[in-house]
């Protein structure tokens, strides 16, 4: 198995959450709005058919999806979203990039810049994180629902560059543009994914213990439940073992 960021479990506990909370169903209005501006039509528009991918995933119902796509085109009329990426540094040195969609720039950058300092972290100027990651297709598949060997010829043959195992699930890296490509790949075997983005991923991880592992973890959660955070992406690891003891 590769290195890999405890984030992405964390996150997949999360995911439940939001889903009963209909959190994800904001965030992927928002970026099926962002994504239309360079054009409704699916066909043309990858990004867009990635996020309308993600939306019937939820069960979004059509129209939502619809409405979404129209306002993003400009044929609705609605408030104007910018998207920004800051980046930072988390309690014990680990990088941290956030992904965010408002109508408030101002009023975000100093809300992001306060979660950091309240939690231990800094915030840092554009550039400074971003090349620790790399943005990657990221797919998550149900370990008992494919052997390695099975995924590994579907998903290398469909263009992915890694398969990891985490725990009880497997993890398909690919680029960005074989996103689509690798999911149809393993549709068309049978074989359901649980997740799948494309996300920015860590080229290698910071240890991250004791005080330092607890505060990283609370300022990733502050961070995700802002309601203009979209994703938050960082290249921390926790010991399994000190994980578990911070969940009892």
């Amino acid at each position: 198995m590769s290195g890999h960021s405890k984030w992405a479990t964390i996150k997949h506990k999360k995911a439940a959450l939001d889903a009963k909370r209909g959190k994800s169903f904001t965030r992927i209005i928002k970026e099926i709005n962002i994504a239309a501006r360079n054009g409704g039509d699916p066909d043309s528009n990858p990004r867009l058919r990635t996020a309308i991918l993600a939306a019937k995933a939820v069960s979004m119902p059509a129209d939502n999806i619809k409405k979404a796509i129209m306002r993003g085109t400009g044929e609705l009329e609605g408030g104007q979203i910018e998207e920004v990426m800051f980046e930072g540094y988390g309690p014990g040195g680990a990088a941290v990039l956030v992904n965010v969609a408002t109508d408030n720039r101002n009023r975000t950058v100093s809300e992001i810049r306060h979660a950091f300092s309240k939690n231990g972290g800094n915030m840092g100027a554009e550039g400074s994180v971003a090349w620790m990651f790399e943005r990657k297709s990221q797919i998550f598949v149900a370990g008992g629902k494919a052997t390695e060997d099975q995924l590994m010829a579907i998903v290398l043959d469909a263009g992915a560059d890694d398969l990891r195992s985490e725990g009880d699930r497997w993890e398909v890296l690919s680029p960005p543009e074989a996103h689509e490509t690798v999911l149809k790949a393993l549709e068309a075997n049978g074989i359901p994914h649980e997740e799948a983005s494309v996300a920015m991923i860590p080229k290698s991880l910071i240890k991250v213990e004791g005080k330092n592992a607890g505060a990283m973890l609370r300022l990733t959660e502050f961070l995700e439940e802002h309601d203009d955070v979209q994703s938050v992406y960082s290249n921390f690891d926790i010991d399994e073992k000190e994980l578990e003891a911070m969940e009892h």
